[in-house]
């Protein structure tokens, strides 16, 4: 339960008493924390070894003193191993209190009671800290939490002072093999679980994380997008139901826009507004992140938001396009990539990714300027959606030849005029 555990005896030379003799104490180190006990005993400094850690002399007050010292340095490794046999919290305060007849009533905390408060919590602040996929994702895991105990140890509940980490690596190998998690699935349930731990010790209820020494990490996932060839069929297609073609639309919006399904969906006429350019600009906020986003109109997106500018649907619900659930949206995009010849399984995110890519980096735009239209907080994030085309490596490249031509003719030609 600790790194640590050291006891030392020291003879308080400064806090000398009337008749000569110094106080003797007992230093108790636990994880580099120190506390100090009073013996109720004291000696003549010259008779003190400071190395034997007891008083020099055969008289009956050194023997006293000695035998005191060594009845008081037993209780302290009784105590110890019963707080280890009892599962309690050990620090050196609690070590301290315990030494000195002071104990607390010890709590019996379980996982899963911890676990559901923290999702109660999570649920009542949907719209203000958090979207609602994040309080399902907490749900999720606390179902494999309660089967993995099931499955591993026959029980429906375990005492946080249990938690180890075999616990952490069995919950990691059931998720992979009984569930069948794929390795970035297993990954978050695993780190939902540990934020659950993190509040366990910052409440003193753990002393030490189950999670010391243990690693994971995410596999980055290659996302699709669509290429400008692509866009431009699903752009230039119509539809004979009309249901398509608005699907069509409001697809092509995000993919001139980056705009995610939730933020489409909230979008409102006084987002819109004059950017400093005086050209059309998004003003919006993402519902996910909750960080302002400030976005440029392109012409394609203007010319969808003038098309729905009078759609009864959208004048009625204060909306500016006519936004389905996202999962009717995703099954019309599997019609519409089936009708244009699209292989590629079609998703509303992957316009997300098919801005950050085809129309943005793929034209010159910086990725400083992709991650800000985005609304990520780092550009890590937007590496993610972002990948760099061969097309823009090819142009990087060319300017680069460019330039080096340019230099090797400026030296021929300094030479020549020699």
């Amino acid at each position: 339960m600790t790194k640590s555990f050291a006891l030392l005896f020291q003879m308080k030379r400064t806090k000398a008493l009337p008749n000569g003799n110094a106080p003797i104490y007992l230093r108790i180190t636990i994880d580099s924390e120190r506390v100090e006990i009073a013996t109720k005993r004291n000696a003549p400094p010259d008779k003190w070894n400071t190395i034997a850690q007891k008083v020099m002399g055969n008289t009956d007050e050194a023997k006293s003193v000695n035998n005191h010292l060594k009845t008081v340095e037993q209780k302290a490794y009784e105590v110890y191993r019963e707080m280890i046999e009892r599962k309690i919290p050990i620090t050196a305060q609690t070590f301290k209190d315990r030494m000195n007849g002071i104990e607390e009533e010890v709590v019996c905390r379980m996982l899963i009671p911890i676990f559901e408060d923290h999702n109660r919590q999570v649920e009542a602040l949907i719209g203000k800290e958090y979207a609602p996929a994040t309080a399902i994702r907490y749900q999720t895991t606390i179902k494999h939490v309660k089967n993995f105990l099931k499955w591993k140890y026959k029980v429906s509940d375990i005492n946080i002072q249990d938690l180890d980490h075999e616990f952490v690596t069995s919950l990691e190998f059931y998720l992979r093999t009984v569930r069948h998690c794929n390795n970035n699935s297993a990954v978050k349930y695993i780190k939902n679980l540990k934020k659950i731990i993190h509040i366990c010790v910052a409440n003193n209820w753990l002393v030490r994380s189950p999670f010391i020494n243990y690693k994971t990490k995410i596999k980055e996932v290659i996302r699709d997008f669509l290429s400008s060839e692509e866009l431009d069929s699903i752009s230039e297609k119509r539809f004979v139901s009309e249901r398509l073609n608005q699907v069509r639309d409001v697809f092509l919006f995000s993919c001139y826009t980056g705009l995610a399904y939730a933020d489409v969906n909230k979008l409102k006429r006084s987002e819109i507004s004059t950017g400093i350019d005086s050209q059309k600009w998004i003003f919006t906020t993402r519902q996910k992140t909750d960080t302002a986003s400030r976005i440029p109109l392109l012409p394609v997106a203007l010319d969808l938001l003038k098309k729905y500018e009078d759609y009864p649907a959208c004048i009625n619900e204060g909306k500016l396009l006519p936004v389905l659930s996202n999962q009717k949206m995703n099954a019309y995009l599997k019609e519409i990539a089936d009708v244009c010849g699209i292989e590629k399984e079609l998703t509303f995110h992957i316009a997300r990714h098919t801005f950050a890519t085809t129309v943005t980096l793929a034209n010159g735009v910086s990725i400083e300027s992709v991650s800000k239209m985005l609304g990520h907080k780092n550009i890590r994030t937007t590496q993610h959606y972002a990948k760099i085309l061969d097309s823009t490596v090819s142009r990087d490249m060319d300017m680069l030849r460019g330039k080096m031509e340019a230099k090797k003719s400026a030296v021929l030609k300094k030479v020549t005029n020699q």
